[in-house]
């Protein structure tokens, strides 16, 4: 008995495609342009986190160098790299545009060069790209992205310096518990319960953003 081919599931139909020399050349020039766009921000990105890591290490070598170095060193050490993770969101969106443009072309220009059936309208897919320049995720997952992949170990290390500080910082009359590292957190006349809930609350939010970060990436489903 003959087998029946199963029937296509693309929405779209799928044509071979071809193109003249001046399309071929002017499209792998626009490759080549938006690969080198992506390194030289990758770079950027890179900088962005050498930054974090730099500053971090020369205020945490501070405030755990002397005994009189107040604890609140840390608490900007947080505050500055959020910061910095805003300015990396920032350049991670501008190098996603390059990064979805050369992925339309990588799905659906070279497989139709090599001879490989396509979907005949990705063109307008490109077109609407390099119309209207977007980057393919909002500012809020792209802070999720470069928390999960940076940031969130940066915190990690911030945060058990920080009450490693706090245990020096503590009366040594007092036995070491949760309460006095809470009594040792205060600055000033604010009390120590106080800074703990705002660092709490902190990186809560911080848990949130990388959580609920989109994981999808266009172009590669399926």
């Amino acid at each position: 008995m003959p087998r029946v081919a199963p029937p296509s599931t693309s929405p779209l139909p799928l044509t071979a495609a071809s193109y003249s020399t001046n399309e071929a050349n002017a499209l792998i020039h626009l490759y080549r342009a938006e690969v080198g766009k992506m390194t030289a921000y990758r770079q950027r990105l890179d900088m962005t986190t050498n930054w974090s890591v730099v500053t971090t290490a020369g205020l945490a070598s501070f405030a755990l160098g002397d005994d009189n170095n107040s604890h609140v060193v840390f608490l900007f050490a947080m505050l500055m790299n959020y910061f910095f993770l805003h300015l990396e969101a920032r350049r991670f969106r501008t190098f996603e545009i390059s990064h979805h443009r050369t992925r339309i072309m990588e799905r659906f220009f070279y497989p139709a060069m090599l001879g490989d059936k396509v979907d005949p309208n990705w063109h307008q897919l490109l077109l609407g790209e390099l119309a209207k320049p977007r980057s393919p995720m909002n500012r809020w997952d792209s802070l999720g992205w470069r928390l999960r992949r940076n940031y969130l170990w940066i915190y990690v290390g911030i945060l058990i310096a920080w009450i490693a500080k706090l245990d020096t910082v503590r009366s040594k009359q007092q036995i070491f518990t949760p309460i006095s590292l809470i009594d040792a957190a205060h600055i000033g006349t604010f009390p120590g319960w106080g800074v703990w809930v705002l660092v709490g609350v902190f990186y809560a939010y911080l848990l949130r953003l990388a959580v609920t970060a989109g994981r999808a990436y266009p172009l590669e489903e399926g």
